[in-house]
């Protein structure tokens, strides 16, 4: 997710394409599950966890969000291996190494894509609502647990009993990442609660069967020559 200026040079127009991706296990340039760093981080969210496949992925989720630290970087598109190089991700790339993990271990993953407004970022950016794009391009994952596809909102629990933790602000040091274990991060409305984010979801974009795919597809929030100049500044950044 992006949260820095879209200007009019290079501002993309909604495409109208639905995807209907039904997920894969297959190694790809984003989930590149098959690098050694991926692996090794897949065998020891096994080793900590109960042996299920939800388990490793909640385990997984943990070890993530202790050790790669959240920053507004903006390259959707950045290889996995590189962000656990680094220690350092935005929400959309930590979401990527669960989602490798879990291909590692098995796991299909697809991606659904959604269009969120921009000003689901004002809270957390005041002073910059000028500089927020009109429109971020999301990629939420989901995992074939059984024969079940299971959001990834949903892996810490059911969104009924998730929303007991109260809605996700937007504000503070908590990213989505992070949110998803303590909350309902609910893009649909069916909570009918403070947890319901349905309201800042402009499109929904269907199903990928990566986040390649939804990229290839619908593009990054921002074009190249603003990643290139804003990148190496925000993804040092703490969110």
């Amino acid at each position: 997710m992006k949260l820095v200026f879209l200007p009019l040079w290079c501002r993309r127009a909604a495409v109208a394409h639905q995807g209907t991706g039904e997920g894969e296990l297959a190694a790809t340039p984003i989930l590149d599950w098959e690098h050694p760093r991926i692996l090794r981080l897949a065998s020891e969210a096994r080793c900590e966890n109960s042996g299920t496949d939800r388990g490793l992925l909640v385990t997984a989720h943990r070890l993530i969000a202790a050790r790669v630290r959240p920053v507004y970087a903006m390259n959707d598109t950045q290889p996995v291996s590189r962000t656990l190089l680094l220690e350092r991700g935005s929400c959309s790339q930590r979401l990527a190494i669960l989602e490798a993990v879990g291909r590692a271990g098995g796991i299909a993953s697809r991606v659904r894509g959604l269009l969120v407004d921009g000003r689901f970022w004002h809270p957390r950016f005041p002073w910059l609502r000028a500089l927020i794009p009109h429109q971020t391009v999301l990629a939420w994952p989901e995992f074939l647990l059984g024969d079940e596809w299971v959001a990834v909102s949903e892996l810490y629990g059911d969104l009924s009993a998730l929303q007991k933790g109260g809605g996700f602000t937007n504000t503070g040091a908590e990213t989505l990442f992070d949110a998803v274990a303590r909350t309902a991060v609910d893009w649909d409305g069916v909570t009918c609660s403070s947890c319901d984010l349905s309201g800042h979801v402009l499109t929904d974009l269907g199903y990928f069967s990566s986040r390649d795919a939804l990229f290839r597809t619908h593009g990054q929030t921002l074009c190249l020559p603003v990643r290139v100049i804003a990148d190496p500044i925000m993804s040092r950044r703490a969110a």
